[in-house]
């Protein structure tokens, strides 16, 4: 089993290492993903808002905008990395009203009840128990607020990933996944499911199927060392990470892959 301080340690250790990567232009679907969730939750002047595994503020900058000057986005990340991203992107933007802070979101002993509106994307299937942070997020929800959870469908970036396993299995197959994280609420049901069983009320979920344009193929490689992917590359010793690289490249050139599918889940619970 893995402990709680090692599930922390992997993404921490991950995302930082991917913050070089992280908001290159090929990886533009974290704004459009923010944007999005945020655009569900019709944000009103004066709203605070909790965004946790806010990342680089693909949301939470976006948020900071709907609720204006009397409102407040609390932006809580482990990568320290992508948090110093996101402040220096929310100073250009003149943003006054939102704070980055480094945090484990299981434990931020913020007030019950103390939100208008929470904000979770593609963070909650890090969290082993994800039973328990769906309580944790829901128990700091005002009456009348909103817990926002983003996640991958099915099909992510889809036929790029499946090829880019294969081409580890074949390097290290210590390596190659028999599961991913998002697997456990990667369908519609599961993921409404879940925050019922975390408390939360009024649960709506919105299924996108959509694809993301490849400009190069190089652009896969770039998403790779942005992402989560990260992780597996760095263990990998230069000669295979680049029979890896290029195995990947191989197959997008030939196939003429221009675009990935990419489904994702949105929920949204009011209190």
């Amino acid at each position: 089993m893995i402990r709680k301080e090692e599930a922390i340690a992997q993404p921490e250790a991950i995302f930082n290492a991917a913050s070089d990567y992280f908001d290159a232009p090929a990886l533009s679907f974290w704004n459009r993903f923010g944007q999005q969730t945020i655009d569900r939750l019709s944000l009103r002047s004066g709203d605070h808002v909790l965004d946790v595994c806010c990342g680089t503020g693909a949301s939470a900058i976006p948020a900071a905008v709907s609720v204006g000057s009397t409102g407040q986005v609390l932006g809580i990340d482990l990568a320290e990395s992508l948090l110093e991203l996101a402040r220096n992107k929310s100073r250009q933007q003149g943003l006054e009203n939102i704070e980055f802070r480094y945090g484990d979101f299981e434990n931020l002993g913020l007030p019950n009840e103390s939100f208008d509106a929470i904000v979770c994307v593609f963070g909650i299937f890090f969290v082993p128990d994800m039973l328990a942070a769906v309580r944790e997020l829901w128990r700091m929800v005002r009456p009348g607020g909103k817990l926002a959870i983003t996640s991958w469908g099915e099909k992510v970036f889809e036929p790029a990933n499946q090829n880019f396993w294969g081409a580890i299995e074949a390097e290290r197959p210590d390596l190659c996944r028999k599961f991913t994280p998002w697997e456990r609420i990667c369908d519609p049901a599961s993921l409404q499911s879940l925050l019922e069983a975390g408390g939360a009320t009024h649960v709506e979920i919105f299924a996108e199927v959509g694809t993301h344009e490849l400009v190069t193929p190089e652009d896969w490689w770039t998403m790779v060392l942005g992402g989560g992917l990260r992780g597996t590359i760095d263990q990998l010793d230069p000669a295979a990470r680049e029979r890896v690289r290029q195995a990947n490249l191989h197959f997008l050139r030939t196939n003429e892959v221009h675009s990935l599918e990419v489904n994702v889940l949105y929920a949204v619970a009011q209190k």
